[in-house]
């Protein structure tokens, strides 16, 4: 059996057994997943290996890029600046951002931004990873940039573009960054290893992303009208590079690498929020209730937060989605599925989530990138905390 660190508490030692196997099945190179029940964590396990080029082995204070897992992480600093009366999420963005109202923008609304309605999944004009990383070459093309559609009107994934627009509102609202508004409100006062924005003084925890090279090209070569709906609509849409999908993609280019210390280190709150599975749960479970005294949002505010704010098929995507304001809303061909469930998948596997019916937090992290959805590893993960759920409940 794959060496394994940490714990469970009694009762779910079939979590353990799950991660095990994922490892031992090569399904892994090194995860961590942990587990919150009513403010108490229930599950906390590692193991594998962070860096395959060194041989590093994952360990407790292991850190991992999470991707779109972020958005959620994003999604809640506006809450609780709405929450605090900071910010009216039904306010013109332009009444934070005076720079933001060209373009025929000046009716979007905050909320807008967080239930990707606004029409801004990419920009005119790719932008450099240099670029990217400085900021305000983003926001300034943001700003500028007229919307692709009629804002409200439709809802398109804004996987890249989300993290700078909201962002940016947090900026201009409580003159910090995004990334130093959550480290001082959020992380320190639930003692969290997580960051939109890794400190120099963290880089060496980072676990290295494992992935194979992304050839959109390729997607040109695929016999498309050979794939089952829905995947020769969604393959068609990355094939095209005229698409809005596929530009949504391309919106930095060459892509980012978030391997490089330099973006690790820079602030993308749409991809590049970093952190233990540990902390990941202990977020969520903060969102739904209290944990060691500290609770992020009210429960009103949660409440208004994952609302659901629109559905259907994704414009982005070409999918079925469900939008509250900034967090996702599983399907229910979801296999993190439930009524009231609510949080992030990431690009590769990586999920944060949490269900306030149950109590339950969920946070699972990784760097082996895997296609495809759903994600045997974290199915399995979270079946087997299902399963230690029932037992209790009996």
């Amino acid at each position: 059996m794959p060496e394994i660190g940490g714990s469970t508490a009694p009762g779910f030692e079939g979590v353990r057994e799950a991660f095990a196997a994922n490892l031992a099945g090569n399904r892994e190179v090194g995860a961590a997943v942990g587990v919150y029940l009513h403010g108490r964590k229930v599950v906390d396990l590692w193991g594998g290996t962070a860096d395959p080029e060194t041989g590093r082995p994952w360990e407790r204070d292991t850190l991992q890029v999470v991707f779109s897992t972020t958005k959620g992480v994003t999604a809640a600093c506006a809450h609780l600046l709405a929450q605090r009366g900071e910010l009216d999420l039904d306010a013109p963005v332009a009444e934070y951002w005076p720079e933001f109202a060209a373009n025929g923008k000046d009716r979007i609304p905050v909320r807008w931004l967080l239930t990707h309605q606004a029409g801004l999944p990419t920009i005119d004009r790719p932008i450099t990873p240099a670029e990217a990383i400085a900021w305000d070459p983003m926001v300034t093309a943001l700003a500028a940039q007229r919307p692709y559609w009629e804002p409200g009107s439709e809802h398109g994934y804004h996987g890249l573009t989300y993290g700078w627009l909201v962002g940016e509102v947090v900026r201009r609202v409580t003159g910090r960054s995004l990334g130093a508004f959550l480290a001082e409100e959020i992380a320190a006062p639930l003692g969290l290893d997580l960051w939109i924005g890794l400190p120099d003084t963290e880089q060496h925890r980072v676990s290295r992303i494992v992935a194979a090279p992304v050839d959109l090209d390729a997607l040109a070569r695929i016999d498309l009208d050979a794939l089952p709906e829905p995947a020769r609509e969604v393959m068609k849409a990355y094939a095209d590079p005229t698409s809005l999908t596929r530009r949504s993609v391309t919106v930095v280019t060459p892509p980012l690498d978030h391997n490089d210390p330099d973006e690790r280190s820079a602030e993308m709150p749409s991809t590049n929020g970093i952190c233990t599975a540990r902390s990941l749960a202990r977020f969520y479970a903060a969102l739904i209730g209290e944990v060691d005294g500290h609770r992020i949002l009210s429960a009103g505010t949660l409440a208004a937060a994952t609302a659901e704010q629109a559905n259907g098929i994704d414009r982005i995507l070409r999918v079925p989605v469900r939008i509250g304001t900034g967090f996702g809303l599983p399907t229910p061909g979801s296999f993190w599925y439930s009524p009231t469930a609510f949080g992030f998948p990431g690009y590769g596997g990586s999920l944060g989530f949490a269900d306030p019916a149950t109590g339950l937090a969920f946070g699972y992290v990784m760097n082996h990138i895997q296609e495809g959805v759903p994600d045997p590893r974290a199915a399995a993960l979270l079946a087997a905390v299902h399963s230690a759920m029932k037992a209790q409940a009996r």
